[in-house]
């Protein structure tokens, strides 16, 4: 009875050991995002971040500089004066999750998207850089960049 008594202590000190709470990739990245956001200079520009999901039409996230990604707004991309990136480089959804320095306006206009039923600001793009290709997470879902998800992530 001792040896099974000892055996039951040891498994729950065991499984208790594995329930200790890290960090998840998020949380990590939170800490570099914040950051970045805060050393952003001020100025006539915007932050957008690509949100590609292969059966929407949206072109992804965009936000002012130095706002959180919460406040970031997904947007249908007017592409009259400038193409977005990868359908110039005729890749569409190549630069999954990529984050730009966005040029451009917001038209005052919403745009209807067919697949999520819904309207969504437009943007007119006037200019595109590249920030980063790797840029620190701002979904909690790790599934958020698959391509074929049907759910809208939306960043925190």
């Amino acid at each position: 009875m001792k040896e099974i008594l000892a055996l039951a202590i040891c498994l729950v000190t065991l499984v208790l050991a594995g329930c200790e709470t890290t960090e998840d990739r998020f949380t990590q990245s939170q800490a570099v995002l914040n950051q970045t956001i805060a050393n952003e200079p001020s100025g006539n520009y915007f932050i957008g971040r690509r949100f590609y999901r292969r059966y929407y039409f949206f072109w992804g996230y965009v936000r002012e500089p130095r706002q959180p990604w919460s406040a970031a707004r997904l947007v249908m991309l007017n592409e009259q004066k400038l193409l977005a990136p990868d359908r110039q480089a005729k890749a569409i959804g190549t630069d999954n999750n990529w984050e730009y320095r966005l040029r451009g306006y917001f038209s005052g206009q919403t745009v209807y998207e067919p697949a999520s039923n819904t309207f969504y600001p437009e943007f007119v793009l006037t200019g595109v850089e590249v920030i980063s290709k790797n840029p620190p997470e701002i979904f909690r879902n790790p599934q958020a960049h698959d391509v074929d998800r049907l759910v809208i992530d939306k960043p925190e």
